[in-house]
């Protein structure tokens, strides 16, 4: 009888035994797999088709490009940039954030103490040189590439989503949109007039057809008279110049940039005085601001329409 006693106590203990491994091992289980779940994430895939993995608010941020800064600052999110390049100079509350350096030369180590969550990117090639530092060092960027005005909105859209304010985003572009239809519907009936733009006098830098400005000339009620070119910003020899004879050209207003080439001295533009300048932030920054670039190519090119 006592063996039997002995042999039900041993049978219990090897029971209990292994109800309480059974216990220790899936309480382990749990933890290890909490620790192996990820904290609250979202992707949103930037103009690279590349699934760029975000926390669910992001609240530090650096800004590679100005066209990107005035965006953040539109959209409501100013406050999270905590650096941004030489040349972000809109509005004025961006010239205090933290300097990284220039757009195309911005300083990897400046970027990497801020420890920002994401680094926003206007082209792909400004990140050749330093994207496999921020992967090494976790730091997820997000590029940005617009061709056309609709890319804009685009671009608006998407750092809206970064910053969790899609609302205000789309309340942006939906007052664009209504700012570029009635530009649209003044010039709708116009005659497309002949147009050169000049971004630098000496080196004869215009815009081609991979640039948005050209789509801007394009709504405008002008014709771009080097559309054709496959790059976004060729650089044009005198020759080619000469030959294009503009009805109007535009100057993207900076130091090196006041009047036409000489080249043009003989053109229907200058003879006639329909030389106009556009200030070049206005035209080269593709965010926000590029509408009143809009209205102003399109005050220039048919200013009856808007009598």
């Amino acid at each position: 009888m006592r063996g039997c006693k002995n042999k039900i106590v041993s049978q219990n203990v090897a029971v209990v035994s292994l109800l309480l491994c059974s216990f220790v091992l899936t309480n382990c289980r749990s933890e290890t797999a909490n620790q192996s779940l990820p904290a609250s994430r979202r992707e949103i895939t930037d103009d690279l088709g590349r699934r760029v993995p975000l926390p669910e608010r992001v609240t530090s941020a650096v800004s590679l490009a100005p066209n990107l800064t005035e965006i953040a600052f539109a959209v409501g999110a100013g406050e999270r940039l905590v650096g941004v390049t030489s040349f972000c100079d809109y509005p004025e509350e961006a010239k205090r954030i933290r300097r990284i350096g220039d757009t195309l030369t911005p300083n990897i180590e400046n970027i990497i103490a801020l420890k920002p969550q994401i680094v926003l990117v206007s082209t792909a090639s400004q990140m050749e040189n330093f994207t496999r530092t921020l992967d090494a060092q976790g730091i997820a960027y997000f590029v940005t590439n617009p061709n056309s005005l609709d890319d804009i909105y685009k671009s608006i859209y998407q750092i809206g989503e970064i910053f969790s304010r899609e609302e205000k985003a789309y309340e942006i572009v939906g007052e664009l949109k209504r700012r570029v239809a009635d530009v649209e519907a003044r010039t709708a009936d116009v005659e497309d007039v002949k147009v050169f733009v000049q971004i630098d006098k000496n080196s004869l830098y215009t815009v081609g057809r991979g640039s948005f400005i050209t789509d801007l000339i394009r709504r405008a009620g002008g014709e771009s008279l080097t559309e054709d070119v496959a790059t976004a910003y060729p650089k044009i020899s005198k020759e080619t110049a000469l030959a294009l004879n503009p009805e109007r050209i535009i100057l993207s207003e900076s130091e090196n940039n006041l009047e036409p080439n000489e080249v043009f001295a003989n053109s229907p533009a200058v003879k006639n005085g329909k030389v106009f300048s556009v200030e070049a932030d206005l035209l080269s920054r593709p965010g926000p601001r590029v509408v009143d670039g809009l209205e102003r190519l399109a005050h220039a090119l048919h200013p009856e329409s808007f009598e």
